[in-house]
């Protein structure tokens, strides 16, 4: 990394990486490979920082996540934030059983479960409102038709619906998950008017995506998955936008970038989606990271 530039994960989940890590640990033990390394959050943040990553978005998108994410920042003062959002696939479960699951999975109702949508959503609101300081954006909200039956889909719409209504209220910006639903989340942000500042995390559209993308002002957040071989179209549409709409993340514990992928992702391996990305648009790195870094203060304010 750069000398000085202190780049910001924009979209991480700390918690995750620790329980992730133990499963991998215990799967390659158990095929009689090699140890993984387990890391307490506090150590991967110091991994991260001494790579040249000084801030990070935690996102909480599960009804229990929401206030783990807000004390891990408020532990954490000036280097860790946090989103907070009901994610699509959760909102299907929620006050909804019987609704269709995942096609071809069984599904995993939890306690947390049978509280309604509405009275989640009305908690998470309740979480941003009382921690301005710590709370920075709406997210990761939008839709998900990977696994989730056609007939939930109008169920995630109205979630992805309320959420933006929910930054506009508040004025935060909206970090977006759009997987398998490329014209879903696209129609229903015109439908509705997008927050001013919206973020595709882990980007995973093509160029004609990112062009409609550039128009509307939104930004696309890259991931490890640009580094991947087969991903020409998420490397055009990085070339599609312009350079101040443009961000970085890891989406750890996964979406690993080269060399490493199939390991567990972590915010320290920020440098390697950066080269990639600055490989695609053939421009120093230290530029990229530059633009990276002054991009995340604009749209959340770090």
């Amino acid at each position: 990394m750069p000398q000085g530039v202190g780049v910001v994960d924009n979209h991480t989940h700390l918690a995750s990486v620790v329980p992730f890590a133990q499963e991998m640990d215990k799967q390659a033990r158990e095929r009689g490979q090699e140890p993984v390394p387990v890391y307490s959050v506090d150590e991967m943040i110091a991994q991260a920082q001494a790579v040249g990553i000084e801030g990070f978005v935690d996102v909480g998108c599960e009804l229990p996540s929401l206030e783990k994410a807000v004390g891990l920042a408020a532990g954490h003062p000036g280097a860790v934030w946090a989103a907070l959002a009901i994610h699509p696939n959760e909102a299907v479960l929620h006050g909804h059983r019987g609704a269709p699951g995942p096609d071809g999975l069984p599904v995993r109702y939890q306690p947390w479960h049978n509280t309604s949508f509405d009275d989640a959503l009305a908690q998470l609101a309740v979480l941003a409102r009382s921690h301005p300081k710590e709370v920075v954006a709406i997210g990761e909200t939008g839709m998900d038709l990977f696994r989730t039956g056609a007939a939930a889909e109008q169920i995630q719409r109205q979630a992805f619906r309320d959420h933006i209504a929910l930054a506009k209220e508040l004025g935060l910006p909206m970090q977006i998950h759009d997987r398998d639903a490329h014209q879903q989340v696209i129609d229903t942000l015109l439908a509705d008017g997008a927050p001013e500042r919206t973020v595709f995390h882990s980007y995973s559209g093509d160029a004609a995506m990112a062009q409609v993308a550039a128009e509307q002002g939104w930004y696309l957040s890259i991931s490890g998955t640009v580094s991947f071989k087969g991903n020409d179209g998420i490397r055009q549409a990085l070339q599609t936008v312009d350079l101040g709409h443009i961000l970085v993340e890891t989406d750890a514990p996964y979406l690993t970038p080269m060399p490493y992928r199939g390991r567990t992702n972590a915010p320290y391996m920020i440098p390697y989606t950066l080269r990639a990305m600055a490989d695609a648009l053939d421009m120093p790195l230290d530029a990229l990271a530059k633009a990276t870094r002054q991009n995340t203060r604009e749209v959340y304010g770090i």
